[in-house]
């Protein structure tokens, strides 16, 4: 992909039309939901997720107002390609996206009714402890001071956090290489407070958005010297744009993705758990990532689950 089509989905990020502005104005987009990339086509694994009609689930509340609705509402990310994605079309794919489907028919929901939420980082919790949300898939780390107000299944899967950098860029090659360098990364998350926590570079050199489609496009402006968080986030924007950015150093911490839930629905959060494991062991795991998420140049398997 061209340079410049990467830059022009970034910047789609940054503007939104919304049912409370005229039509056809474009306001500031908060990551809630309504903007869409203006490139790429996303396209599905394959996998066929079908409701599972006898899906029960004794003592969650969540359970009962989803069978209620006959809907979930699912929070995702939408500027993650290969993770959770929409396209111009308002399609939307990546692993996070078909983990979330293959969830929701679990619940006995068809994906094709899934109401999906764009939250950003920050306001995740929020949006779980509120209801907003019945649960939520998108690069979320599994971390004990999250637990204190959420609940969690999983790991799904296993990152750990990188650099993104311009392709040119020969003077960062690791975290030890940050120092001086401005770096961006999303408000709110893992990634942003481990570089305040370990120093990596000076305050001022600390730049937020919030979402990391906005920090790529400093990036490619020249406005910030490197994106940090996951790996496999960042490795999706350089499959888009291998000209133009890459992906440095080692991975330097840990980040178990989890599936976000209700902090006190434990029968739902060992349902999820227990979906969670079936797909480890029949493939369907392997076959979601293989096409999606396994497209952006990595390889993997699915981790082992840690029930609490």
């Amino acid at each position: 992909m061209k340079r410049v089509a990467v830059l022009a989905t970034a910047a789609a990020f940054a503007f939104t039309l919304t049912a409370c502005g005229e039509e056809g104005t474009p306001t500031p987009s908060g990551g809630d939901g309504s903007a869409a990339p203006i490139s790429d086509t996303c396209s599905a694994s394959g996998v066929t997720f079908t409701p599972d009609t006898k899906a029960a689930i004794t003592g969650s509340t969540t359970f009962d107002k989803i069978k209620s609705a006959g809907t979930v509402n699912v929070g995702v990310k939408f500027d993650q390609p290969n993770l959770g994605y929409k396209d111009a079309t308002g399609a939307r794919c990546g692993f996070d996206i078909e983990i979330a489907q293959y969830i929701a028919s679990k619940l006995g929901v068809d994906p094709a009714k899934i109401q999906y939420k764009e939250i950003p980082s920050a306001n995740r919790e929020t949006a779980i402890k509120g209801g907003e949300i019945d649960y939520y898939v998108g690069t979320y780390s599994i971390t004990d001071k999250r637990k204190a107000d959420v609940a969690f299944a999983g790991p799904y899967f296993i990152a750990g956090q990188d650099l993104l950098v311009r392709k040119d860029d020969t003077s960062i090659t690791g975290k030890d290489t940050l120092k001086g360098k401005k770096v961006c990364s999303a408000t709110g998350s893992t990634p942003i407070q481990n570089v305040r926590d370990q120093g990596l570079t000076e305050p001022e050199n600390i730049v937020e958005f919030k979402t990391y489609s906005e920090c790529v496009s400093q990036l490619l402006d020249e406005k910030v010297d490197a994106v940090t968080t996951d790996d496999a986030i960042l490795k999706g924007y350089a499959a888009i744009s291998p000209d133009d950015l890459k992906v440095v150093g080692a991975p330097f911490s840990e980040e178990k993705y989890g599936i976000g839930l209700p902090h006190d629905d434990k029968a739902l959060r060992d349902y999820v758990n227990d979906a969670l494991e079936a797909s480890f062991k029949d493939g369907t795991w392997q076959k979601i990532y293989d096409e999606t998420l396994g497209k952006s140049g990595a390889t993997a398997t699915a981790p082992a689950l840690e029930r609490y």
